[in-house]
């Protein structure tokens, strides 16, 4: 059996991380979703794990005709690529917070998020409208954890920070719509 019908049959490929890094995708400029489209995105968000045979079930469509939609949806930049979602308190991180970060100086080359890659605590970096320039949300095993973080932030990022610790989070990672409203 040719290794290509091995790795379809039934299941999409094994998907992991990011699938264009770096490359613009073409939806930059406008991309054109009709209602299957839409409908195969939201199966995928619901369960990325999902068979073609189950998604293409849930739209009403072929399996062939789904596996190419998702084929194109991926090559066009729709979908960006497919995650295991892991419970942070299983890899003992306890505490979740959200840091606003400013530069000490203004003048200073907009790199923050060059800067603070390479740090793992580091989940997410948002660039904001308001006082700060970034919000960084982060996770670490304790407070004393986080400390020590906002000193290596403050003294080898050049930045002024105001943190907010996270004591619940009723949800997070919902999927996106896929249709207004």
């Amino acid at each position: 059996m040719p290794q290509s019908a091995v790795r379809t049959r039934g299941r999409p490929p094994r998907r992991t991380g990011t699938l264009r890094r770096g490359v613009r995708p073409p939806y930059a400029d406008a991309v054109n979703l009709d209602d299957r489209d839409l409908d195969i995105v939201a199966a995928l968000q619901e369960e990325a794990r999902a068979t073609y045979a189950d998604v293409a079930a849930r739209v009403g469509m072929s399996q062939s005709a789904v596996h190419d939609r998702v084929r194109k949806l991926e090559a066009a930049g729709v979908i960006r690529g497919y995650k295991a979602v892991v419970a942070p308190e299983a890899l003992g991180l306890f505490v979740t917070a959200l840091i606003a970060v400013t530069p000490l100086d203004p003048s200073q080359p907009d790199d923050l998020p060059d800067r603070v890659r390479g740090l793992s605590e580091v989940e997410d970096c948002l660039s904001v409208a308001g006082e700060a320039s970034y919000i960084l949300k982060v996770r670490v095993r304790t407070t004393t954890h986080l400390e020590e973080l906002i000193r290596r932030l403050r003294e080898r990022v050049g930045v002024q920070t105001r943190t907010t610790i996270v004591l619940s989070i009723p949800f997070e990672d919902r999927p996106l719509a896929t249709r207004g409203g």
